[in-house]
């Protein structure tokens, strides 16, 4: 079957959901690692408070996979360099984490690795924007905040942390590092899908990152405000396919779990994930909370990015984008 033909199938869902209004648009984009592509799209950009119908140039809000696309390759490149060793401790880049409880912060001996694969004791998500309104006041807050424990889970802090590594270690914000045509810390240079109204901020969100800490730290912190169009994630993908971006060693690392079903950054293929369950155990992937989504079959040398705007105009709506994402994946793969 060809890669349209897979991706017209797997579409099918998608244009459902559309259709019933469970979401207001959707772009499937699939990849192999000859480079062969497809794209199928439907429904709106946006809906209010002007309709506007989606179209293959439009930048989505990539949230969560500024993790991946960005951050991850980030710290594994710098690792490469040997700038960093992902088994030391952060404070290697970060002297001043907990700098006021030297003897007994355990924050202090956190890894890069530790953060990459989410097995620290940090919790998930704190409401940072909360706490003011200047980034490096912010960034000075999460350092020395005596973070409450609790078992590992996936963190949004973790992220943050190595993003401000990122920026200790390069003396550069992270919208500086070059990420490939398509892709980008925000704003978008182009047409952009909308997210959500935001009621902190007391307006429609569009071109403006969803994600309310990621907007408090400056926009481009090292877990959301990754912007992209779908050529944009699949260049990407393809990249990642063609093992162009890391060496066989660091790819080894995003490749094979490490902490639980966690490799350096990414998820891989588990019963019940978010990628469905009739890919080969060689795939990894990751969601973000805007509607959007990249899988990565090595195995079989094909990826898909599913990228929605299933928060608009409300994250408070039954979207049905768990099983959607679960569905696209079981009709790539079953024969």
């Amino acid at each position: 079957m060809s890669v349209e033909a897979h991706c017209e199938r797997a579409f099918a869902p998608c244009l459902a959901a559309v259709e019933v209004g469970a979401m207001p648009g959707a772009t499937l984009g699939v990849v192999t690692r000859d480079g062969e592509s497809a794209v199928r799209l439907a429904g709106s950009a946006a809906l209010v408070p002007e309709p506007e119908i989606l179209t293959r140039d439009h930048w989505f809000d990539l949230a969560s996979l500024t993790k991946v696309i960005a951050t991850t390759t980030m710290i594994l490149q710098l690792a490469e360099q040997g700038r960093l060793d992902l088994d030391r401790p952060l404070t290697d880049a970060i002297p001043d984490l907990r700098q006021y409880d030297v003897a007994n912060a355990a924050e202090r001996k956190l890894t890069f690795r530790d953060c990459l694969t989410h097995r620290s004791f940090l919790p998930a998500v704190e409401p940072i924007y909360t706490y003011g309104d200047d980034p490096a006041r912010l960034r000075a807050f999460v350092l020395q905040r005596e973070w409450r424990h609790g078992p590992p889970v996936y963190s949004d802090i973790n992220f943050i942390l190595l993003g401000i590594a990122i920026e200790r270690i390069t003396g550069a914000p992270l919208s500086a590092w070059a990420l490939g045509d398509g892709l980008g810390f925000g704003p978008p240079p182009g047409p952009a899908v909308a997210t959500e109204f935001c009621q902190w901020r007391g307006r429609m969100l569009k071109g403006e990152v969803h994600d309310e800490n990621a907007h408090a730290l400056g926009g481009a912190p090292g877990h959301a405000g990754l912007f992209g169009t779908v050529d944009g994630v699949l260049g990407f993908a393809l990249a990642m396919l063609q093992g162009r971006l890391l060496s066989p060693a660091m790819m080894d690392a995003v490749r094979t779990p490490q902490f639980g079903h966690r490799t350096c950054g990414w998820d891989s293929a588990h019963p019940g994930w978010p990628g469905g369950d009739a890919c080969s155990s060689q795939t990894i992937g990751h969601t973000g909370f805007t509607g959007t989504g990249l899988w990565i079959n090595f195995e079989r040398g094909i990826a898909w990015t599913l990228l929605t705007n299933r928060v608009h105009p409300s994250r408070h709506n039954d979207s049905g984008i768990f099983a959607l994402r679960s569905a696209v994946g079981e009709a790539l793969f079953t024969p």
